[in-house]
């Protein structure tokens, strides 16, 4: 995925700086983009569209975004830059400890922004060009092929889109809502039972033995989450 296509949440209370931020990213040619004046609409965006990163003012009436973002960390690890007038460190540890992955103050210039934003997109998503080690296989991300044990299988669409949903997302947990979201559509409620059947077929060509998967693992009652292999040091 091209870095000006991901889907990017703008967050702010101030209607001209909202319109500032939305024209920033237009001009350097970001295609997808969301707005929210509001904390409780912030989050109903976030629930409803599942963006790839938000950009989240801090200072909002009613619910800040402090707030937000601690909402949004009790299930997404979704990259959020915080944005905000004040810009005492006491602030940013806050948003930081939190679960920020950023913060940038204002003012601020747009050349900045986007340079941390596209810093985080990077880190967040990285080009599938790599082939990820697992513990007993690997997994190629550019031809959707899994190595194991020599020998090569195919990935279907449904088992990649679970598998880089789950990557981007390595070491945390995934749900089950997103994770059915992701091959399902936002009308994805019903469909859970079509969810692990991919989960079981997935493990089937990663797993040395899916019947006890120590990569692609169940975090009853919330969802799954990717191990990725250990690296000695």
């Amino acid at each position: 995925m091209l870095m000006t296509n991901h889907k990017i949440l703008l967050v702010d209370d101030d209607r001209d700086l909202l319109e500032m931020l939305l024209s920033i990213f237009q001009r350097a040619g970001y295609t997808n983009l969301l707005t929210a004046s509001s904390g409780s609409e912030a989050l109903r965006i976030w629930r409803e569209a599942q963006p790839n990163l938000i950009v989240l003012d801090v200072m909002m009436p009613g619910m800040d975004g402090f707030s937000v973002l601690k909402e949004i960390r009790r299930t997404s690890r979704v990259p959020v830059l915080m944005l905000t007038a004040r810009g005492e460190a006491e602030d940013r540890i806050e948003g930081l400890e939190i679960g920020a992955d950023d913060y940038l103050a204002k003012p601020f210039l747009p050349k900045e922004l986007l340079l941390r934003v596209g810093a985080i997109l990077s880190r967040a998503y990285p080009k599938q060009n790599e082939m990820v080690e697992l513990a007993r296989s690997t997994v190629d991300m550019a031809n959707a092929e899994v190595w194991k044990n020599g020998e090569k299988q195919t990935l279907t669409a449904k088992e990649m889109q679970l598998f880089e949903k789950l990557y981007q997302n390595a070491g945390r947990i995934v749900t089950t809502g997103i994770l059915c979201e992701t091959i399902c559509g936002e009308f994805w409620q019903g469909y859970e039972s079509t969810l692990y059947t991919h989960i079981r077929h997935l493990r089937e060509k990663i797993e040395e033995n899916p019947s006890k998967p120590i990569s692609l693992i169940t975090v009853k009652g919330l969802g799954y989450r990717l191990n990725l292999k250990e690296v000695s040091p």
